[in-house]
């Protein structure tokens, strides 16, 4: 049996660059003229990716802050906005 493959890299990425690989991964298996092994390890680091960009989101949306109003409609402060857990 093959070698897990090492994705700790994935760790390290900013959003943009895991989003950009992973573009890059579907275009690949889309076109379909990847050996059958290799469709296999890219499928298994585009999960990898896919997962890494799902945590940076949810760690976003739970730093981002909603403005509250008074009753005359001004801003009286911030409080965190509500996320809704899957």
């Amino acid at each position: 049996m093959a070698d897990t493959p090492d994705h700790s890299d994935i760790k390290a990425m900013s959003f943009e660059q895991a989003l950009k690989e992973l573009e890059s991964i579907v275009d690949r298996l889309e076109k379909g003229d990847v050996e059958l092994e290799a469709s296999i390890l890219i499928y298994e680091r585009g999960e990898a990716l896919k997962i890494h960009c799902d945590g940076l989101l949810r760690k976003a949306e739970a730093r981002v802050e909603k403005i509250s109003l008074n009753p005359n409609g001004q801003p009286t402060g911030t409080e965190p906005l509500d996320v809704e857990e899957d």
